[in-house]
Order: C-alpha cells, then sequence, then structure tokens
C-alpha cells in the first residue's frame, strides 16, 4: 500500500477545512481572510510602533490608491485590489527576496488561492492583465510609503527599489499602525461595501 500523501488542509477558525494544494471556493470566508491578513506582519515585522502592520492595513491602502490612481474602475476591481494579497492570510507573507529565493512552488501555490478566492468573490479566476498591472503600481506606492514611513528607508532607497511616488497621489493618507482587531473589522466592513457595490 502507498504511502498516505502528506496533510494539505488547514482548519480555518470559521470551521472550514481549506486544502492548500487544492482550495475550493466553498471552503474560503471573509472573515478567516481578514482574520488571518489582521495577524501577518508585513516586512517581517521589521517596523515602527507598537503594533505591526498587518497585511489587512496594506491592503486597505492598496484599494485606496487604487482609487486614486486609476479612477472610475469598476467595484469589481476595487475587490480585487483590496483581495490582492489574500492568500496570505494562510501562506504568510514573504519579502520579495525570500519569494524568489523559495522559487516557483510559492508562486503556484499563491496562484491556485488567488483564482479560488476570486472565484468565492465574484471575479475572475485570472483578473486582466492591464488591471493586475494597476494594482501592482498601487502596491508599489504603497511599499514605498511603507518603507519611508516605518520601515526605516530613506525617500532615496524607497525611490530606487520601488519608484518615485508623487506627493499628490499620496497626499492625506498615512500610515496607520493599529490594534488586529480594528483592522479586521474595517477589512472586513470595506470588503461588505464593495459586494454590495457589485
Amino acid at each position: 500500500m502507498p504511502p498516505r500523501p502528506p496533510r494539505a488542509w488547514q482548519r480555518m477558525l470559521s470551521g472550514r477545512r481549506l486544502d492548500l494544494l487544492d482550495p475550493t471556493p466553498v471552503d474560503i470566508e471573509i472573515e478567516d481572510i481578514a482574520h488571518g491578513l489582521a495577524f501577518v506582519a508585513r516586512w517581517n515585522g521589521q517596523t515602527q510602533g507598537d503594533f505591526a502592520y498587518s497585511v489587512a492595513e496594506h491592503s486597505l491602502l492598496v484599494e485606496a490608491l487604487f482609487g486614486r490612481m486609476y479612477p472610475g474602475q469598476p467595484v469589481k476591481w476595487h475587490l480585487a485590489a483590496l483581495l490582492h494579497d489574500a492568500p496570505e492570510y494562510v501562506i504568510g507573507d514573504m519579502i520579495s527576496p525570500v519569494k524568489a529565493a523559495v522559487g516557483p512552488g510559492y508562486d503556484a501555490l499563491d496562484t491556485r488561492l488567488t483564482a479560488a478566492i476570486h472565484i468565492r468573490f465574484g471575479l475572475p479566476a485570472v483578473i486582466p492583465v492591464k488591471v493586475k498591472k494597476q494594482i501592482k503600481r498601487a502596491d508599489k506606492v504603497s511599499a514605498w510609503m511603507e518603507a519611508t514611513q516605518i520601515a526605516g528607508f530613506t525617500e532615496a532607497e524607497a525611490n530606487k527599489l520601488f519608484g518615485k511616488v508623487d506627493p499628490n497621489l499620496i497626499n492625506g493618507l498615512s500610515i496607520q499602525l493599529r490594534p488586529p482587531v480594528e483592522v479586521r473589522n474595517e477589512f472586513t466592513a470595506r470588503h461588505i461595501t464593495l459586494l454590495e457595490q457589485l
């Protein structure tokens, strides 16, 4: 008898059993995503302040930036921007050099989870390349803000890594460091609002 394959599922707080290698949309709940992302630290936790800067907080900022950078986009692409790092609720956040070192296995896992999450919330499994690039640009602006405001980078260093940012684009926006429960609740509320507008 061949050996049983290793367990690939994780039990979520909602009670769902999510198979990480073969995820299905029916096992994905926004409450699990919001909770997980609110406790996953960006920058490996190497940020200033009394609270980690979470992936949930980052996702809220990216969605806000996406709206500023590309006004008039359909609500579904705002939802895609909010969920752009959603797989990290179960696979964690890795800085880019580590992702590159891990290799294509990480990307494959991320791609499968992203597709299941998108389908669960009414988005296409794979979003258009143009929209993906727009979200990535908003993501880079967010990374620039994070780098200069809470991660100890100079503007020159951030410009080199993420590109220069128009000060007018980020006028009135700032990095917030809050307790995970507040971020979790805001992420969930924003998700609900976007779903209601679809």
